[in-house]
This record gives structure tokens, C-alpha cells and sequence, in this order.
């Protein structure tokens, strides 16, 4: 697939504007500059990015509750899924507050660089997970970062009674899932991924230790 079959896949999946695909487009070329340096992602997947990485953060977006004021993406990285749902708030819901975490400096300052040329203003925290202070965040996101028990201690510093988490994850959730269920009680719904046959978000919510 070429990067403009991508492009269109995206523009046909999330009905964007023409904004919002010039700015991923810079994002895009940005990640292609700055990938062989740091290793935003895979370099097996960098000819997929417009599915493999921006259609499959996007597609935590539309999981969002309606009223959500603000977005804490957890390991942000290359940004995904963080700047891309700080790059769709623009089009979509500019009040949104987006704090992206990534405690590499380098890739933060990516993040920081993708943002200042694609005109966006997500909060970046140069910090690890565990090492943020308390917050009350509404939509606390994660790729790739951990397994579900261990993101669940995270969070429950940075959650309040009504927040909901969106876990992209692969083929081995089941057993995660499982061995979270050994000392934390909390709703789940499974969403198939889009973009991956084997891959879910998780959206889980009432999260407490037992």
C-alpha cells in the first residue's frame, strides 16, 4: 500500500478535513526524518504509517465519552495514540486538553517538534508514568507500553471516579487480562481493532484493587 492509498483509507475511515490530512502529512514526513535516528517505530511499519499508526490511533477517538475535557496519553513515543487524538481535538473539540508522557527526551522532543510545525498545543510531560503527580484525567490512553496490571497502577493516581481507559493491544490480552484479574476488580469492553485482525482496544473503567 502506498502512502496515498493510506492517506485515502484514512480520509474514508474518519472523514476528516483537508486541515486536519495537511497535518498529518507533516507528521508524516517528520516521522520519516526523525525515525532512523531514534526509532519512533518499527521500520517495517513506516510504510504503512497511515494505517498502521495514525488510522490506528484514530480509531480510539470516536471511543471517547462525549463530555471528555481531558486526554492523558501514557508512553506517548512516536505519539501514538496521543498526537494524533490531540491533532483530531483541533477539528473536533479544541477544548480538549491533551498531555502527552514520554520520559525519553529525545522522543519528547519529537513530540514537541510535530506539534510547533502542525500548529497544535498538547501539554508534553518529560516524565515516567509512575512518576507523574496526581490527576483527575477523563481519558487516560496507552500503546505499547506495558501490561494491563502494571498500567493499572499508574492510573489509579491519575483517574477519577468516571475516567475510562483505552488499552491498544495485541493477541496475547487475554492473558494479560487474566493476570490483572488476580488483584484488581473492573469493567471491561473488548472493541476489535480496525487495523488489525489479531489486535483490540480495551476500554475498561472502575478500576480497584482487590
Amino acid at each position: 500500500m502506498t502512502s496515498d492509498d493510506g492517506q485515502n483509507t484514512f480520509q474514508n475511515t474518519m472523514n476528516v478535513s483537508r486541515e486536519t490530512i495537511e497535518r498529518l502529512k507533516i507528521y508524516e514526513s517528520l516521522l520519516l526524518k526523525w525515525n532512523p535516528a531514534i526509532n519512533l517505530v518499527g521500520q517495517s511499519t513506516i510504510s504503512q504509517v497511515w494505517i498502521r499508526h495514525f488510522l490506528d490511533s484514530a480509531q480510539l477517538w470516536n471511543l471517547r465519552p462525549k463530555n471528555t475535557k481531558t486526554w492523558l496519553d501514557l508512553g506517548s513515543g512516536g505519539g501514538f495514540p496521543g498526537l494524533i487524538v490531540a491533532i483530531l481535538a483541533v477539528e473536533y473539540d479544541p477544548s480538549l486538553s491533551v498531555t502527552l508522557v514520554e520520559s525519553d527526551a529525545r522522543k519528547a522532543s519529537f513530540l514537541l517538534k510535530v506539534s510547533q510545525e502542525t500548529g497544535i498545543t498538547p501539554k508534553i510531560a518529560i516524565e515516567r508514568a509512575e512518576k507523574l503527580p496526581p490527576a483527575a484525567a477523563d481519558v487516560i490512553s496507552a500503546r505499547a507500553l506495558a501490561p494491563v496490571s502494571k498500567i493499572f497502577e499508574y492510573v489509579t493516581r491519575l483517574s477519577n471516579d468516571n475516567t475510562i481507559c483505552l488499552l491498544s493491544k495485541g493477541e496475547n490480552h487475554e492473558s494479560e487480562l487474566t493476570e490483572a484479574r488476580k488483584n484488581w476488580k473492573f469493567e471491561l469492553q473488548k472493541i476489535p481493532s480496525i487495523t488489525d485482525v489479531n489486535g483490540v482496544i480495551l476500554k475498561i473503567e472502575r478500576i480497584v484493587r482487590v
